[in-house]
């Protein structure tokens, strides 16, 4: 991982301190612009049970504010809309910083105050908008005003450890956020094992749902080439020349990777970097000793991403311990990753912590795709984030059946566990959803809130997987977790073909996908999923809460995104 950090030199950090020291002895500690206490916690749902002890070591991650927010969402919209002349002049992660990002000044004053916390600086950079540390639970409770409590989790078996207020800092700007001040939530991944369903709903795996019969992988199961076929279907477009990232929290063992694809009789040709954003291991092995490390997720992430673009030039797993630390590392990284996947799921303390990078994403041209979850509808129970941020692209699953073996996509229905709905966590309608034809009664949706998802994939019980160093299963896992990378590997075609004809790349796709769905080529440019049914909503005709606009249509979504004006 790359250290160079824009750190200042020894003299002007003394004086920096110096400074702060005369000029905040008698200020008030500044709150932050984003919450960090649960709501557990605030409404006594969670009972008190402890202190974290004050030597024990926690990673964590300090988050500047932007320097002009409003001017970035004015941007943004432009940078979206065919009719400006902003139209696709993304920016480069420097030129966001200068136009954006937050001051030099700021950035030396937090270096600074986190040397004089005496907090060990891991990674971070003005760029990426944030600083990664380790600190003592003494010296964090000091710096931020705050005591770290241990607290019993109202609907988990388990204690968790967080802020008993919102922190403060003595410093003369308000920061954005500080991650890793609490572990109530826990970053699962969105796959689901078939057996573990059924299990869970007291019936037979067998009947859960069929087996794939029209595969190309062991027991006719799905490969990721069967999803290029169904969704792409044309050979000229491979990915090459793109740079695709994984979102994870967790590492992997390559080892799993390679079996997978020796077991197929196929050769992966993508150069694959597993990058550590703030220390995290970018190892996970389930050894017999005892240490286990699941890498379900991020080696079908990559089966996937590869299957769909197999001429990738790059495939980069962003490994770490916080989402901002993960992000932040997303937005700054040479090759920047132009199309995003991320399968896990997680319930913040405050649904607006990722905004601003999601923003820098979309000015960068940057498309990030969240998998909507395998829970069926949205609620305050059911995490839906990030899926339903506005900032986002969510993706929601099917059931595909093939024409056969590496064949066409035959028929498609909604799958029944994929998540969408109404946000759960109060998120606005965004101006690409309130287009006329969008929200009907048909489909049930908000004319108030974000709806998801976006677009939609196979997501069934129908995949060859391999993991964890043990036998390859077909026809076991399913999950919104295979549809995320399979569409972000989609956009990275859609971009080889920008390159080719003299163009960047596609950037944020919700204005054009909504713009496109409400017009004359949508029937030929998405599969319309009109049966099934998950949760509380259905398949219908046109846009719905279960498969958003459908999946992709070969060709012709690709030509439709590269000329849309």
């Amino acid at each position: 991982m790359s250290r160079k950090f824009s750190f200042i030199s020894p003299t002007i950090t003394i004086l920096v301190i110096v400074f702060l020291a005369n000029t905040l002895s008698q200020a008030e500690p500044l709150p932050l612009l984003t919450r960090h206490v649960r709501d557990a916690v605030v409404n006594s749902q969670a009972p008190l049970v402890g202190q974290l002890p004050a030597t024990q070591a926690i990673h964590f991650d300090v988050v500047l504010a932007l320097r002009d927010r409003a001017g970035l969402q004015t941007f943004v919209q432009e940078v979206n809309d065919p009719t400006s002349r902003s139209y696709h002049q993304f920016l480069t992660p420097q030129e966001f910083t200068a136009r954006f990002g937050p001051s030099q000044e700021d950035w030396d004053a937090l270096v600074a105050f986190a040397k004089a916390s005496g907090f060990q600086i891991v990674s971070g950079s003005r760029d990426a908008m944030d600083l990664r540390l380790i600190g003592t639970v003494a010296a964090i409770e000091s710096a931020f005003h705050v005591t770290l409590g241990t607290y019993r989790h109202p609907t988990e078996n388990r204690t968790f450890f967080g802020p008993d207020r919102e922190p403060t800092v003595d410093l003369p700007f308000r920061l954005w956020h500080i991650s890793g001040l609490d572990n109530y939530s826990i970053p699962h991944p969105m796959f689901v094992k078939k057996s573990d369903y059924a299990k869970a709903h007291g019936i037979r795996p067998q009947d859960v749902v069929s087996y794939a019969t029209t595969g190309s992988g062991p027991s006719a199961s799905f490969l990721g080439s069967d999803m290029r076929a169904a969704y792409y279907g044309g050979t000229a477009l491979t990915g090459a020349g793109q740079n695709l990232g994984l979102f994870e929290y967790a590492g992997t063992d390559l080892a799993d990777l390679t079996s997978y694809f020796t077991n197929v009789g196929q050769t992966n040709n993508v150069p694959i970097t597993l990058l550590s954003t703030d220390g995290t291991s970018t190892s996970c092995v389930d050894s017999a000793s005892g240490d286990s490390c699941d890498d379900t997720e991020q080696t079908l992430d990559m089966t996937q991403a590869i299957g769909m673009a197999p001429e990738l030039a790059s495939l980069v797993m962003y490994i770490g311990a916080t989402d901002t630390a993960i992000m932040s590392a997303m937005t700054t990284h040479s090759p920047l990753p132009t199309t995003i996947g991320c399968s896990w799921g997680w319930t913040p303390a405050d649904a607006t912590t990722l905004d601003p990078y999601f923003e820098k994403m979309a000015a960068q041209g940057q498309t990030f795709f969240a998998a909507s979850g395998d829970n069926s509808t949205w609620s305050s129970g059911n995490e839906a984030w990030p899926a339903d941020d506005a900032n986002v692209v969510s993706v929601g699953g099917t059931d595909l059946m093939t024409a056969s073996p590496a064949g066409p996509r035959q028929s498609e229905t909604a799958w029944s566990e994929s998540g969408g709905g109404v946000s759960p966590d109060g998120i606005a309608i965004p101006a690409w959803q309130q287009l006329a034809g969008v929200i009907n009664s048909s489909n049930q949706g908000s004319t108030t809130l974000r709806n998801g998802p976006d677009v939609s994939a196979n997501a069934n019980y129908t995949f060859y997987v391999c993991a964890d160093q043990t036998a390859c299963t077909a026809n076991e896992y399913g999950g919104t977790s295979f549809a995320a990378p399979m569409w972000a590997a989609y956009i990275a075609l859609v971009n080889q073909q920008l390159v080719a004809n003299g163009a960047g790349p596609i950037g944020f796709i919700n204005p054009a996908i909504y713009s496109i769905g409400i017009g004359p080529t949508y029937n030929s440019a998405f599969h319309d999923i009109t049966s099934g049914t998950s949760g509380s909503y259905s398949a219908v005709v046109g846009y719905d809460l279960v498969t958003g606009w459908g999946s992709p249509n070969g060709t012709n979504l690709i030509n439709s995104l590269v000329s849309y004006k």
